[in-house]
This record gives structure tokens, C-alpha cells and sequence, in this order.
């Protein structure tokens, strides 16, 4: 194979952070291989893994001219995805995720659409299956969310999130390399769910995007996954601090765009929709320290206002009103 400064650029970058990603990392790869589209090139950010997924990597990209391996110090997915981003050279990229699988038509479908319809984006529906299990069920059910025309990206995030069942994930998509690299847009190192930001402010800059509801691919649920991982005491503390950083970088987004674009009050809602979760931990959380420590962090980095100005919708509104009255109950009682 020509070295790639050599060789045309591919429709398609396929970013692959991954660390120890096990037995799970043979079945995604089968998966990506057997993809209909043949103008790709796989990109796999090997972020420091100790298990033999890394081995396998390069075992790949041995054997497969159009797959690559990073080897980088374990430093996390977003510092994994923007090391994937500096290396790309398709017209459009994705992030799948290691430990899932793919339809083998999915990157033709989206990429036909995309260039079929001049898109900036290009999403489709995926399904969610628990790990060992064998039920799968769709993401973001048909009777929430059905296939769109051609929409701006503000107005298909509002309509996305007016289902309440969309998810802020960037392996349900392709998207247009060049307007990424335009707006310098990367993903916040360290930030657990980092999509959530990152997928609002390319919405925020989108002209033509379109949603199509066919599963094409397949999420599996397990007990290593971040948001499915019980915390308590000082680990649920730390990993409440991401919540509420999202919801004031999701605020700081909505101001930095309001003379650009129409701010809908689903933008709004989300602000108050992401800072509840945190409230809601606070019941949750069995250690009083813990559950102290969590509700200063509210109060230090003003969430409470944050909330208030961003509530929409007279269901919102109660929600928000009896969480603040029962944190204030229990703050320092």
C-alpha cells in the first residue's frame, strides 16, 4: 500500500479510542471489516490499554492496509478522539466505540445520504442490548422519533430533544470533517459524557442534517460502562463534578449562540435537565459526606441559579422546585 500522504483521502475516518477493550474488541472489529463501504480508513487510538486488545490493534493493522494503530499513554477517550481527529483525512468522520458492533451497511447508508443530501450530519438509530443478554430493543423507540427531512442542526436538536429519548452519543453519526476542523472543535479532556457538549455546539453550527430511524447499530450495556457503574462516598462526589460542568458548558453554549442561531427551549431545558440528575444523586447517595460534599458542589458553582433561569414547561418547573426545596432541607441539616 502507498503511504498516505500518497494515496486519495477516504470518504471515511473511523476514530476508535479504545482501552482494554477484551473479548469484546474481536466481534467490533469483524464488524467494521465487513463493512459494505470500502473507502474507509480505521484509526484505532490504542489510549494505553495492559490487556490483549492493543496486541490485536496492531495485529489489524497488519493485516489490513487501511487500519492504523495511535499508541498513546492512557489519558482518556476525548484526549483518545482528538488524537484520532489530528490524524484523519476522510471527508467525514465517526467514533464508534470498541466494545459494540456495526450493521455492515451502516457507514454506506450514512454516507450516501450525506452526499446524496450535501449533509453536514448524518445519524441513524441504533439498539441497546445488555450485556449477556439477548433482548435488544431500539435506542430511541419509533414512537418517539421517526426519520426527518433535511433539517439546520437547531432545529433537529430541538426536535430531538423534545422525544426526551435522544441520546447526545457521536457513534450515531457521521459528520463533515471540515466544519469540525473550522470551528476547532475538540472534546474536553477529562470530562465524562463529553458527547453531550460536543454534539450541541456542532448542532449549533450545522446547516443540513438528517435522521434516520433504522438500527444500524447495536450498543451493548454492561457493567464497565461509565454511566452504568454504581458510585458511592467520594467517587460519586468526583463523578457529579462532570454533571455539572456539562450543565454550565451547555449554558455557556446557548449564550455564545443566541445572535447566531435559535436558541428553542429545549436548549434551555437540557441546561436544567442535566443539573437535576445531580439532585437526584444526592438522594441516592448513602454516606452523609458524601451527600453534603455533593450539595456544596451545587451551591459553589451556582447551580441553583443556573437551573432557575433555564427551566422550561410547567413539568420542568415543579421538578426543579421540589428538588431545590428538599436540597435546601438537606443541606448542613
Amino acid at each position: 500500500m502507498k503511504p498516505h500522504s500518497e494515496t486519495p483521502d477516504p470518504r471515511l475516518s473511523v476514530i476508535i479510542p479504545m482501552y482494554n477493550a477484551g473479548e469484546s474488541f474481536q466481534a467490533f472489529m469483524s464488524s467494521l471489516l465487513a463493512q459494505t463501504l470500502e473507502d474507509l480508513e480505521v484509526i484505532i487510538v490504542n489510549d494505553g490499554s495492559t490487556d490483549r486488545s492493543a496486541e490485536l490493534a496492531h495485529r489489524y493493522a497488519k493485516d489490513y492496509p487501511h487500519v492504523q494503530v495511535i499508541d498513546r499513554e492512557n489519558g482518556g477517550v476525548s484526549r483518545a478522539r482528538n488524537d484520532g481527529l489530528a490524524a484523519a483525512r476522510g471527508k467525514y468522520v465517526t467514533f464508534p466505540d470498541a466494545d459494540d458492533t456495526l450493521s455492515p451497511e451502516m457507514y454506506s447508508t450514512l454516507v450516501s445520504m450525506a452526499e446524496r443530501d450535501d449533509l453536514d450530519v448524518a445519524q441513524c438509530n441504533a439498539e441497546r442490548v445488555f450485556w449477556g443478554g439477548s433482548e435488544a430493543r431500539p435506542l430511541i423507540p419509533l414512537d418517539r422519533l421517526r426519520s426527518t427531512e433535511v433539517l439546520s442542526g437547531p432545529a433537529w436538536l430541538s426536535r430531538a430533544l423534545a422525544s426526551n429519548r435522544y441520546l447526545h452519543v457521536v457513534w450515531l453519526g457521521i459528520y463533515r470533517r471540515s466544519l469540525i476542523e473550522q470551528l476547532d472543535l475538540r472534546f474536553e479532556p477529562g470530562l465524562h459524557h463529553q458527547d453531550i457538549p460536543w454534539t450541541t455546539e456542532l448542532m449549533m453550527n450545522v446547516q443540513r442534517v438528517r435522521y434516520i430511524d433504522t438500527v444500524l447499530y447495536r450498543y451493548y450495556v454492561h457493567d464497565q460502562s461509565i454511566s452504568n457503574q454504581t458510585r458511592t462516598g467520594q467517587r460519586n462526589v468526583e463523578y457529579q463534578k462532570h454533571y455539572l460542568k456539562i450543565a454550565r458548558m451547555l449554558e455557556e453554549i446557548n449564550q455564545r449562540y443566541r445572535r447566531k442561531v435559535k436558541i428553542y427551549p429545549e436548549f434551555h431545558r437540557q441546561v436544567t435537565k442535566e443539573a437535576l440528575s445531580v439532585c437526584h444523586s444526592v438522594r441516592r447517595e448513602p454516606e452523609e459526606a458524601a451527600r453534603q460534599a455533593i450539595i456544596a458542589d451545587l451551591f459553589a458553582t451556582g447551580t441553583p441559579g443556573r437551573m432557575l433561569r433555564n427551566a422550561r414547561g410547567i413539568r420542568q418547573w415543579y421538578q426543579l422546585l421540589l428538588w431545590l426545596s428538599r436540597i435546601y432541607r438537606w443541606r448542613q441539616r
